[in-house]
């Protein structure tokens, strides 16, 4: 039977395989069982899911069984962005929340996310307890279920339109009505996923021309990740120069990552769009405040930082670290280098939607082309190029290879990296990896996935062509384990 374990994100794993009715219903058992040993059961548990397959025959599974101990259910009637069941889970008074989503993951996998009532993911500390109680029981027992039209019957399953309440919460942060009226053209991408719908609904109605492409429900993300990346975003690339686009904007599988494009076609990577956000709160909103940024995640956020005069806080990778640290620091911004960015007078967890809605604002705001702001911003914090290595293995035999390469990694280090001295190396705190910074505050870092059986390898680097060197050297040594 399967060994369930909470990653950066939840837990994933393959539909059919590992991720079936039963083990989504242990996972939902274990939250009731937790939500009843803090004394929050009663505040019940929002419950929504995304368009993969079968996600919201997944979803009344897990109402059924938190309907089997009494605990009420709050869940929408389609598919919603996952930040939408974050948001409502604070909102509502919750006492966490479930969502069912595998997010960016290829279309063969769905996932299980548990929220915090705080409105952002649950903390390392909230998912050891559910996995702890999950461990009571013998993989194959049977949690208790209640039938779904019974439940309702019994008053345990509440449903709400969360569209009115989540503008409103999105007009409260940015001007809508401003970026609705101005004459340009937005280009947006949606990637068949949960956000398909909402920037059209948002901004439609004004000047503003918004066209979304991929709108339809298509479980198999017509044969890419569903990751707003190269090249699974090339069509919506290729098409904002042809359509006269002044700016693209992109959403992955449930539109809590964004990605963005310039008028020329031109993808703006995941580290830039970050030093973009961070910008804007701080020059254009004024926001003087700290940032939250993981591992992996652009050196801009510091330079920017030191350059306003606040601070800049790293992290392990994930949003379970993120959001409570944005939390204890009073962050205004955290943020990954996957795309997934919160903001402190939002919710401590990605929001594709208000990022993207952020992007437009700060465009505006310039006056200037897409490709010119990201220029000045450039010239502000320095030039930052980054790219990503995906390395996959076979399911089978990934644990032991991670270990091994892991051991290598901890007894040799390199001294440098394409022609540049190592000035430090840092063990990941999360145990799965190792970043290694240069003298010149470009970085390298090796990392082993917790929800797929792959090693990443991410570069960022002050030139395309050192970074291309840089990354060079992270497959060579990931490729042998070690340093040659």
């Amino acid at each position: 039977m399967t060994k369930i374990k909470f990653g950066t994100d939840g837990w994933r794993a393959a539909i059919g395989e590992d991720f079936t009715f039963h083990n989504v219903r242990r996972c939902a058992r274990a939250v009731a069982e937790y939500l009843e040993e803090t004394g929050a059961a009663g505040r019940g548990v929002v419950v929504c899911y995304d368009r993969r397959f079968a996600s919201e025959h997944f979803a009344r599974a897990c109402v059924e069984v938190l309907a089997a101990h009494g605990i009420r259910s709050f869940t929408p009637p389609e598919a919603v962005p996952t930040q939408v069941g974050s948001f409502f889970t604070r909102e509502l008074g919750a006492g966490a929340g479930i969502v069912i989503t595998a997010s960016h993951n290829p279309w063969t996998d769905n996932g299980f996310k548990v929220k915090a009532d705080t409105g952002g993911a649950a903390a390392p500390e909230m998912l050891a307890a559910i996995e702890a109680t999950m461990d009571r029981h013998p993989d194959d027992e049977l949690p208790p279920r209640r039938d779904y039209d019974d439940a309702v019957a019994a008053g345990l399953v509440e449903m709400f339109d969360p569209y009115p309440r989540f503008r409103d919460q999105l007009a409260s942060i940015v001007d809508i009505e401003r970026i609705r009226a101005a004459d340009k053209r937005v280009l947006v991408e949606p990637l068949y996923g949960s956000g398909a719908g909402w920037f059209t609904r948002l901004l439609d109605g004004g000047r503003l021309t918004i066209r979304e492409l991929h709108t339809e429900r298509n479980p198999y993300f017509g044969g890419v990740n569903p990751e707003p990346i190269r090249p699974n975003i090339d069509a919506w690339l290729e098409e904002i120069p042809r359509w006269g686009a002044d700016i693209g904007i992109a959403f992955d599988g449930d539109a809590d990552r964004v990605g963005m494009a310039t008028e020329q076609g031109v993808f703006v990577n995941q580290l830039q769009v970050y030093g973009l956000l961070y910008w804007y709160l701080l020059d254009v909103r004024g926001q003087i405040g700290p940032a939250v940024y993981t591992v992996t995640t652009t050196s801009m956020a510091p330079r920017l930082a030191e350059i306003y005069g606040t601070q800049a806080y790293e992290t392990g990778v994930g949003f379970k670290f993120v959001g409570p640290r944005m939390t204890e620091t009073n962050a205004v911004i955290g943020g990954e280098e996957s795309g997934g960015f919160g903001f402190g007078m939002h919710i401590p967890e990605r929001d594709g939607l208000a990022a993207g809605l952020f992007l437009l604002d700060l465009w505006l705001s310039k006056a200037k082309q897409a490709s010119e702001v990201l220029a000045e911003l450039q010239a502000l914090a320095g030039p930052s190029y980054y790219d990503r290595i995906d390395i996959r293995f076979a399911r089978d035999g990934y644990d032991a290879v991670k270990r091994g390469t892991l051991a290598r990694l901890e007894n040799e280090a390199p001294a440098q990296l394409a022609g540049l001295g190592v000035a430090r190396r840092v063990a990941l705190n999360t145990g799965d990896g190792f970043k290694f910074y240069r003298d010149d505050g470009s970085w390298l870092l090796i990392r082993f996935s917790g929800t797929e059986a792959l090693l990443r390898v991410y570069g960022e680097a002050r030139s395309p062509e050192d970074l291309d060197g840089l990354l060079a050297e992270g497959r060579r040594i990931a490729a042998s384990g070690a340093p040659a």
